[in-house]
């Protein structure tokens, strides 16, 4: 979408800070011996005491109020009641959510203690390479321009970007134009403009950078086992600075 009023702005800012709330309110109780179905049951609670609605739910039908992925589930995990956190895992979760019409989506990866080198740099590494997205996301900019950066950074951390995930438009719907690809996809020709509301969210993997859709018909799975990260924000194009609506203080993201 595009932001044409004030109420625009306002319904976005509110339902970016709602999502970014639910995913700082998940992340903040998450601990090894919970199920991802508990996890998700608390990020269930507070969007309806914001008056929010899951994302997922309203535009796919996903069994879950928010996607919970441990470990080689890149994204999209199912919230299960026989799905345990445990301690070393990597932690993703990802929250969309609506409210009158207005729809926001972030994500972060965490790491149960103890915590590993390896991971600790990956996902200071994909922090980075948000960073790095959030800073060319100004307004003439293409956005596989933006791709081609992240992929750049990604290879030189000794990381490979998921091609098959990526930013893309919201705000009227979860899933919008222009897609916003982790790598330089010399078709997109799409160009940022100010007022566009969009999201930016590198994937980063430590193996071959390839996943599979898992048998549940939601999971995605990297094909070799490996781990990713992702952080994300929904955010508005706005001259050299992008609006973060998604960032909230104490946050992940």
């Amino acid at each position: 979408m595009r932001i044409e009023s004030d109420k625009d702005l306002r319904g976005m800012k509110r339902i970016g800070e709602i999502c970014g709330l639910t995913l700082k309110l998940m992340l903040d109780s998450a601990e090894a011996g919970m199920s991802t179905r508990d996890l998700d049951d608390i990020g269930r609670d507070f969007m309806t005491k914001m008056g929010a609605v899951s994302a997922p739910i309203r535009a796919y039908g996903f069994p879950g109020y928010t996607c919970i992925s441990l470990n080689d589930e890149a994204a999209h995990g199912i919230p299960r009641k026989d799905r345990f956190i445990r301690a070393g895992d990597m932690l993703n979760v990802d929250v969309s959510a609506v409210l009158e019409d207005y729809w926001g989506d972030t994500g972060a990866t965490i790491i149960i203690p103890p915590v590993q080198p390896e991971q600790s740099k990956l996902c200071a590494a994909t922090r980075r390479a948000l960073k790095l997205a959030m800073d060319m996301a100004r307004h003439g900019q293409r956005a596989n321009a933006i791709g081609r950066a992240v992929e750049k950074y990604a290879k030189k951390q000794g990381y490979r970007t998921l091609r098959q995930l990526g930013g893309h438009g919201v705000g009227r719907h979860i899933h919008e134009k222009p897609s916003i690809p982790n790598y330089y996809n010399k078709r997109n020709k799409d160009v940022l403009a100010d007022g566009m509301v969009v999201t930016l969210e590198p994937f980063l993997n430590s193996g071959r950078g390839r996943i599979k859709q898992a048998d549940d018909g939601w999971t995605l799975r990297t094909v070799d086992g490996s781990v990713s990260a992702q952080y994300e924000h929904t955010v508005i194009i706005n001259g050299a600075q992008p609006i973060l609506l998604t960032k909230v203080e104490g946050g992940y993201v």
